[in-house]
């Protein structure tokens, strides 16, 4: 990797043009680029199929490789290794990490024939000469819908549930996804959303809201926090050799009162660490603990993605915004709300039902800053109520993913357009601020609530 990236093939084909315009006029990827990158690889041998080859004789002269994994398991391995390490030749991430057997997790194939596979006469699991018999319910449709269909490829999965592993089989299938359910049924028309840390504002042809991620979700902050307490003396009390020695420091102005400090990792070295039961113990608690929110707020941020998509379509207009910098930033705030995940989940589910998702540059179109007669004014990221130079008074989000519903395919925002349509909708932004302001009322009021009857 680091041949290719000091090459002076790599060096001008990083000069070369990101788009080019195509004979439609429409803005795509220059093929001539790719080309380039891809020939500079090549000369080094840093392809996915030298990897391969090089994993099979790797797997060939491991005993336990050979004879646990089939060829099509180890190609796969080592293409999700070669992945990883690309990640970091284009500058997508700054390191691999190496996964072991506790979390390496799943398993797959390249084809339902040969390899890990499940036999649909049977339904039966198998891999090499492990057979299991397949749990499905013929009842859901969607399982229905998944096992009638053309089959790619069989995937193994390890989870652990209430300190317990399960395993489970996913099937990937040809086509598209069921959408025979009652809130998979999509609009087709267009929208336009407004992604922020903790809220989400869209806004379609007939239908606004400013909806929470993941509301009502159960963080377990508490819990985690004194398990990892636990932790932390249980660690302290079977590798004491581990740690330095306490200090004393002396906490206040001119020297106050003293307090002793707890002893930091000794650095420098390889340590070798003993877990007690109790500490596997209470590592199984927080684990389900922290699986259990994830899943929550997975679960709720799917069903407000659907809810998007039923209200305003699935054509949608997205600011082209970066939630690694949001998770710099607001790492615990991101961590509980999960933005990312509802992007990537709404754009998903928009294409699987066969629509399209333009996402535009924030720096072109500006608009939290654009006013509805032209001019750019900033606001302070405080200032959540847009005041328009025209006299309109909005919310800053509802706003701004309203003028998202007019920016074209090349990311161009038809000022004079979202000025003479603002009257037809202006009923459905403040409809859903003023459900929006009620929903925030009431909360406070039950926090306040709260508060006095502690006193």
């Amino acid at each position: 990797m680091e041949l290719v990236r000091k090459s002076s093939a790599w060096a001008e084909a990083k000069k070369m043009s990101k788009t080019i315009i195509n004979k439609k006029g429409e803005k795509i990827s220059n093929p001539e680029r790719v080309k380039a990158f891809q020939a500079a690889k090549q000369a080094y041998g840093f392809t996915d199929y030298q990897l391969q080859t090089y994993a099979k004789l790797v797997a060939h002269r491991s005993v336990w490789m050979r004879l646990k994994l089939d060829s099509q398991c180890i190609q796969k391995l080592a293409t999700r290794a070669f992945e990883a390490v690309d990640k970091i030749l284009f500058g997508k991430a700054r390191k691999v990490r190496f996964k072991n057997n506790h979390s390496f997790r799943s398993m797959e194939g390249k084809q339902i024939t040969t390899g890990i596979r499940v036999e649909r006469n049977s339904q039966m699991f198998v891999w090499g000469k492990l057979q299991c018999p397949i749990m499905v319910n013929w009842l859901d449709p969607c399982e229905k819908h998944g096992w009638d269909s053309s089959w790619k490829y069989a995937r193994i999965i390890r989870r652990e549930l209430n300190g317990k592993r399960r395993w489970f089989v996913q099937i990937i299938c040809k086509g598209i996804p069921y959408h025979g359910r009652a809130n998979t049924q999509f609009k087709d028309d267009k929208g336009s959303i407004d992604l922020n840390i903790s809220n989400i504002a869209y806004v379609g042809t007939a239908a606004a809201g400013l909806k929470p991620f993941a509301n009502k979700v159960p963080t377990f902050e508490k819990e985690i926090k004194a398990i990892q307490r636990q932790q932390d003396r249980s660690r302290r009390i079977n590798n004491p050799d581990n740690y330095n020695p306490n200090d004393i420091v002396f906490k206040g102005k001119k020297k106050g009162r003293p307090v002793v400090r707890q002893g930091q990792i000794k650095r420098g070295k390889k340590l070798e660490w003993n877990c007690s039961k109790n500490y596997q113990r209470l590592g199984k608690t927080r684990r389900e603990l922290e699986r259990r929110k994830t899943a929550y707020t997975k679960s709720q941020n799917r069903a407000l993605a659907n809810e998007v998509l039923r209200e305003t379509g699935i054509h949608q207009n997205l600011e082209n915004v970066s939630v690694k910098g949001w998770q710099k930033r607001y790492g615990k705030a991101i961590s509980s709300k999960s933005p990312g995940f509802f992007q990537s989940e709404l754009i998903r589910k928009a294409e699987g039902a066969g629509g399209s998702v333009n996402r535009y540059s924030t720096q072109k179109t500006a608009t939290s800053q654009t006013h509805l007669d032209g001019e750019r004014v900033k606001k302070k990221l405080s200032e959540r109520v847009h005041r328009d130079r025209t006299g309109i008074v909005m919310q800053r989000d509802l706003f701004s993913a309203f003028l998202g519903l007019f920016v074209n395919q090349e990311g161009n925002l038809s000022v004079e357009e979202a000025r003479n349509s603002y009257p037809r909708l202006e009923p459905v932004l403040k409809a859903a601020w003023a459900e929006y302001h009620q929903r925030s009322s009431a909360k406070a009021n039950t926090f306040s609530q709260i508060i006095l009857s502690d006193l």
